[in-house]
């Protein structure tokens, strides 16, 4: 007759391969719900500034601020299975030699989070809403409409001539001249259960899943520094906001 510790170990054997096979129906599952992703990128301005672009660079060189407009439609990457989507914006450059690959920085990214990761439940939250007595609602009045946000949907972005979050600098130093840069909008999604998954450009679909429409920029070039006798650096320690050279996109 078997023991009580036999009789566990075979039940918690038992459990687990039944978790292990419900999981990977649940990341294969993801494969049936369609995805099919859209942006809209475009650049609004370049400025170009030299001088020590962290305070503890060496040295001084050149760093340019991109603004840019993103009107960004990710929902359908959110299914019953998504925890979290990791998305960013990279500036694209050709390199000086042509034997390098493009250079590549990262402007600015978010973390989208699903309903489920905004409020999460688990047997604590629904032990405490059955334990704890209920509430009584605050009269609490309404905000007039022009105070109202528009709360939008986990995976909906929309900016307008937004700021960078990190700016653009060389291994070499420089950033004048350099023509023919791109923006482009990728993502990773962070799944409950499965292997993560990467951006799709545009025309590689694969099965249900659509490649992104859109989500580059238009070609553009990156203005030189106009030099106008201001010491980028007494301007920093005087505590007082930066002149740089500012250009409007060159849009090819």
């Amino acid at each position: 007759m078997h023991s009580a510790l036999v009789r566990v170990q075979t039940v918690f054997g038992f459990f687990t391969t039944v978790a292990f096979c419900a999981a990977i129906v649940v990341a294969l599952s993801v494969t049936l719900i369609p995805q099919t992703p859209s942006a809209s990128l475009e650049l609004r301005n370049v400025q170009v500034v030299k001088g020590r672009p962290h305070y503890h660079s060496p040295k001084k060189e050149e760093y340019a601020h991109i603004r840019f407009d993103l009107d960004a439609d990710l929902t359908s990457l959110f299914n019953w299975n998504t925890k979290q989507v990791f998305a960013w914006i990279t500036a694209t450059y050709p390199p000086k030699t042509p034997s390098e690959p493009p250079s590549q920085a990262i402007i600015w990214d978010i973390i989208i989070n699903s309903e489920a990761q905004k409020n999460p439940s688990t047997p604590f939250t629904l032990y405490s809403m059955l334990t704890s007595p209920p509430k009584k609602a605050a009269k609490t009045r309404k905000p007039s409409k022009s105070k109202q946000e528009v709360q939008l949907a986990p995976g909906l972005i929309r900016l307008k001539n937004s700021k960078p979050k990190y700016q653009i600098t060389d291994i070499s130093g420089t950033l004048s001249g350099i023509t023919n840069a791109t923006l482009e909008l990728g993502w990773n999604v962070q799944p409950w259960v499965g292997a993560l998954t990467w951006t799709m450009g545009e025309g590689a679909d694969w099965a249900r899943w659509k490649g992104l429409e859109g989500g580059r920029s238009k070609a553009f070039d990156i203005p030189a520094v106009k030099v106008k006798g201001v010491n980028q650096e007494a301007v920093k320690g005087s505590g007082k906001p930066e002149k740089a050279a500012e250009a409007s996109p060159i849009v090819k």
